[in-house]
């Protein structure tokens, strides 16, 4: 795991611009540096050791005559399988890295590699005699890899706050994507919140030659569930395999793997299946927000150490900024700083460790998948007739029993779901912005999604499904993961998130994933053979925040109401909307929590990266990281 960046072309001093944008992002690769420079192209790389510890392994590297230069963020778990099929094809290796298999693949197959791969990566190869640069981002968007176009020149890193580092670069804040997180709390657009800075989307390739940047699509995750009768035990077994393999796959590493664990199903299958020796909990100081006692009863079990940590009320809010410079962009989702916490600790002894992200989107495990079951014998009303009852109940105040059930049945799934969060509803977003875009409504990026699925067959579930794997995982689950993580220094693994375990995923017929009773049926089914009825069974939570407790208490409704009130935002929002709806969600009137997070972490973000003197990192944090963590190794050794 790593983290890379650099820019084409000579137009700024090359050794100190690719020294700045390494330096913003020691936290992804504290253990070494390594740079690539020609008239051409500049190269950085940070390196976090995970497989072949010694310097063989690191980058860039090259193939055998250097004509190919690679920097990589990632893990190839197949890499030995790849090895001996290159080595037979007559590739030379230098080292025993995974790095090293890309750059003979590539040279081998091209851009047709990216099919043959199992894993997590975002990396760059330059080809010195064509001048011609190759980009890769895996198949899921588990690694990111962001890039910019700027005076001509490509400029690319993990992280966006590398890039901030080139000189060029003047920093704008994107309006439309402010628009868009509104509703989805996360930053949505390819185009991200920095005017001119865009995610390479995942399962997506780059080419950039002279100037000119194509971009192709490798991969796209169609659900294709197969028809007819479906033996479940067969199912089960086919799950249970697939689980089993990722996970020994996962485990591949020259350093102790540990494990991430909640009270919910998914990490709870893994805990069983991982073998190792650790595992990780976080929960708040409210006992209907606290997993660590599940955690430790199951760990106890299996006989396995857990640490469990109690997140203090102020301890989350003091680091609300910090975690917010981490993200590059503003999550609204609450449970993201719960990472943070669980990161940290699991930081203090290993370098990887194993998480749950992926089971729900594959797997079917959201509980608003049972939507289109539960509106359906409403659904059989002509829809006029349902239009004209929504437009009556909407003017009612608050929520009275039915509402919500009366709008969402009026409205087909194109129009009620975009994926798993949709908190502002196009009525109060344009209450609260004070500057909005025509043409803006959130169903209008997740359309083409839609037809796709609906030119696919795929019932209303799945298309929903299919929605949440190209916009909500990717957005909101992996983006997470790995920022958390990397600030940090550790690797998160995702094996829910692997080639093997999605081939059998997508073929999944929807009574086998969703049903009146439960969500994720099959894999539960496979679950229940090393957990309990119980564990299970157990109805998903996530990281639980009590936010919506928080935001009732007199001092955290002020610390909000002061940022409402404020300077910064008064240029984006009609202010006196946001202590409304503040006030009302204060007063018990209404559950506006996630409303008022989503604009507080924009806030909280745009602090970060556009106040003088707001950052909560210094370059100086960053470097005392990598010293930190340099005399932290000498002393194990």
């Amino acid at each position: 795991m790593c983290g890379i960046c650099g820019f084409t072309g000579h137009d700024v001093e090359q050794n100190t611009v690719i020294t700045n944008m390494m330096n913003r992002i020691i936290h992804r690769g504290p253990d070494g540096a390594g740079v690539y420079s020609s008239p051409a192209i500049t190269m950085g790389f940070r390196r976090l050791s995970i497989i072949d510890l010694s310097s063989a392994g690191d980058q860039p590297m090259y193939n055998e005559d250097k004509s190919l230069v690679i920097t990589f963020n990632g893990e190839i778990y197949n890499y030995k399988e790849l090895r001996e099929e290159l080595e037979a094809a007559g590739h030379v290796f230098s080292n025993h890295a995974d790095t090293e298999v890309l750059v003979h693949g590539y040279e081998e197959w091209g851009a047709r590699l990216l099919d043959r791969l199992r894993g997590m990566f975002a990396f760059l190869i330059w080809d010195t005699q064509k001048e011609e640069l190759f980009a890769a981002r895996d198949m899921f968007g588990i690694k990111p890899f962001y890039y910019g176009q700027i005076d001509g020149q490509l400029v690319y890193a993990s992280e966006i706050k590398s890039i901030l580092e080139y000189p060029l670069y003047h920093k704008e804040v994107n309006t439309e994507a402010l628009e868009q997180y509104l509703s989805f709390e996360y930053s949505v657009l390819p185009e991200t919140f920095f005017k001119g800075i865009f995610k390479l989307m995942p399962g997506h390739y780059m080419i950039w030659k002279k100037g000119e940047l194509s971009i192709s699509r490798y991969f796209d995750p169609m659900l294709i569930p197969d028809k007819g009768p479906v033996d479940s035990d067969k199912l089960t077994d086919a799950i249970d395999e697939a689980m089993q393999e990722s996970i020994r796959y996962h485990m591949v590493s020259d350093v102790e793997v540990a494990s991430l664990l909640s009270s919910g199903v998914d990490s709870s299958y893994v805990a069983t299946q991982f073998h190792g020796a650790r595992t990780y909990t976080v929960g708040f100081d409210y006992e209907t927000y606290n997993e660590i006692p599940y955690a430790q009863e199951l760990s106890q079990t299996l006989g396995i150490q857990n640490t469990g940590k109690v997140i203090s009320t102020e301890e989350y809010w003091n680091e609300l900024s910090r975690i917010q410079y981490f993200m590059d962009e503003p999550l609204a989702d609450a449970s993201a700083s719960a990472l943070y916490f669980v990161d940290r600790e699991a930081a203090r002894d290993v370098k990887v460790i194993l998480s749950g992200e992926g089971s729900d989107e594959f797997f079917g495990g959201y509980v608003i998948y049972h939507e289109p079951m539960s509106l359906a014998r409403y659904q059989k009303l002509p829809k006029g007739l349902r239009k004209g009852l929504a437009a009556v109940v909407d003017k009612l105040p608050g929520h009275p029993k039915g509402k919500g059930f009366i709008l969402r049945g009026s409205r087909d799934v194109q129009e009620r779901f975009i994926g798993n969060a949709n908190v502002y509803d196009m009525k109060l977003r344009n209450k609260v912005l004070k500057h909005t875009t025509s043409d803006s409504e959130p169903w209008r990026l997740t359309a083409p999604y839609y037809q796709k699925a609906q030119n696919s067959g795929l019932k209303e579930t799945e298309m929903m499904q299919y929605i949440d794997l190209n916009f909500w995982l990717v957005g909101d689950i992996l983006l997470k993961a790995d920022k958390m993580s990397m600030a940090h220094s550790i690797e998160s693994r995702v094996p829910f998130l692997d080639r093997g375990v999605w081939e059998c995923a997508r073929r999944i017929p929807l009574e086998e994933k969703v049903t009146n009773e439960n969500t994720k049926v099959c894999f539960r089914r496979a679950a229940h053979r090393y957990l309990t009825d119980f564990q299970a069974k157990k109805k998903k939570l996530g990281f639980p925040v009590p936010i919506r407790v928080w935001l009732r208490q007199d001092k955290y409704y002020n610390i909000v109401r002061e940022a409402f009130t404020g300077e910064t935002a008064g240029q984006f929002f009609h202010t006196d909307e946001l202590v409304r709806i503040l006030d009302a969600h204060k007063a018990g009137k209404e559950d506006y929590s996630r409303h008022i997070w989503v604009v507080y972490m924009f806030l909280l973000w745009y602090k970060e990266y556009f106040t003088e003197g707001g950052c909560s990192v210094t370059m100086e944090d960053e470097l005392e990281m990598e010293r930190t963590r340099k005399n932290n190794r000498a002393q194990a050794l």
